[in-house]
C-alpha cells in the first residue's frame, strides 16, 4: 500500500516524458532568474 520515497522519486522521473520538457523548464528558470536579478540590480541603481 505504501510505496517507499526512492519508488516515488524514480516515478517521478520516468514521468517526465522528454528531454524538451527538461530543457524548457530550465531555460524558463534561469529566464526568470536573470529578470529577478536585473529587477533587483536596476532597482538599486534607480536608488543611488
Amino acid at each position: 500500500m505504501f510505496e517507499s520515497l526512492e519508488e516515488h522519486i524514480k516515478h517521478d522521473d520516468q514521468a517526465e516524458a522528454s528531454t524538451k520538457e527538461r530543457v524548457l523548464k530550465y531555460l524558463m528558470i534561469c529566464a526568470v532568474s536573470v529578470v529577478l536579478v536585473g529587477g533587483i540590480f536596476a532597482a538599486v541603481q534607480f536608488v543611488k
